[in-house]
């Protein structure tokens, strides 16, 4: 699928944090996926108390729902993710595990603090929109 990125030098330089300003993106199937926790196949949190081995769950399970639809990570452009009592060192976290997962060029997000998730252990909610061809 054809993808514009975009950072225009009249915005921050935003891919230090891990994501795009602007993505532009053409194909013929759009990818809605539910927002992704630390959840594993059997409803177990996997890391624990750490935002990032949280998100690095919650990624690996985005992977599988890609796949699920017949897409890759790479197919995503857009994230919204959710962290619960945002902190600088949350910020660090999701903006590690996004440069893990997305090397090249990152999608374009919107990280937002909530005081709480559906399950209380839940540190982290990625949800996702991909286009593919």
């Amino acid at each position: 699928m054809p993808k514009e990125y975009i950072n225009p030098d009249s915005l921050f330089p935003s891919l230090p944090y891990g994501f795009s300003q602007i993505v532009v993106a053409t194909g013929k199937k759009m990818v809605f996926i539910s927002g992704q926790t630390a959840w594993d196949e059997r409803e177990s949190i996997v890391g624990g108390d750490s935002v990032l081995e949280q998100a690095r769950q919650a990624f690996r399970n985005l992977e599988k729902a890609m796949e699920a639809a017949g897409g890759k990570l790479n197919d995503v452009v857009a994230l919204r993710i959710y962290v619960v009592d945002y902190q600088a060192e949350c910020g660090t976290a999701v903006g590690t595990a996004l440069r893990e997962v997305f090397p090249g060029n990152p999608p374009a997000s919107t990280w937002i603090g909530v005081s709480a998730l559906a399950v209380p252990e839940f540190l982290i909610e990625i949800e996702a929109t991909a286009v593919l061809d």
